[in-house]
């Protein structure tokens, strides 16, 4: 794990306006966005339902968007801005495009697998090591995601 850095707060904030894209969706309320330099090469939100694609969570749609955008599988020196923790799927995306850092906001109580099920993962296995940091702008991450599946049981108990 490593320190938050300067910008950090600034790339979450645009996640977390990508997973508000999610929503409007009809999504879970994730988002992510790639950046290389101080520049977006990649975004995406969760796209599950509408691509009917159960490997289009938003890590995934920015590591292929950004892989179109600079000709190049291997995304090197780029850091991932992710509003909950990567589940094991992504996690193992984000290694083979061998991604150099991941800063991601809320804890993933059900599927993380940095922090919260940490032992679920043995990174010493991997060919390849990614820098993170966890917890930044947290706060606003978690309620976001919680105010998603809090509306859709409200709407579902109505129904």
């Amino acid at each position: 794990m490593c320190y938050e850095l300067p910008d950090d707060k600034i790339w979450m904030r645009y996640a977390i306006m990508l997973a508000d894209r999610a929503v409007s969706r009809g999504e879970i309320s994730i988002g992510a966005v790639l950046v290389l330099d101080g520049c977006i090469i990649g975004e995406g939100w969760n796209s599950s339902i509408t691509c009917n694609d159960p490997t289009a969570h938003a890590e995934v749609m920015a590591l292929r968007q950004a892989g179109k955008v600079i000709r190049n599988y291997r995304l090197l020196h780029t850091t991932l801005y992710v509003t909950l923790e990567p589940c094991i799927m992504c996690f193992g995306a984000m290694i083979h495009a061998r991604i150099f850092r991941l800063v991601f906001g809320a804890k993933n109580s059900k599927g993380g697998v940095l922090v919260s099920h940490k032992g679920s993962l043995d990174r010493v296995m991997f060919n390849h090591r990614i820098v993170f940091t966890g917890g930044v702008l947290q706060k606003l991450c978690s309620n976001q995601i919680a105010g998603f599946f809090c509306n859709k049981r409200k709407k579902n108990f109505s129904l």
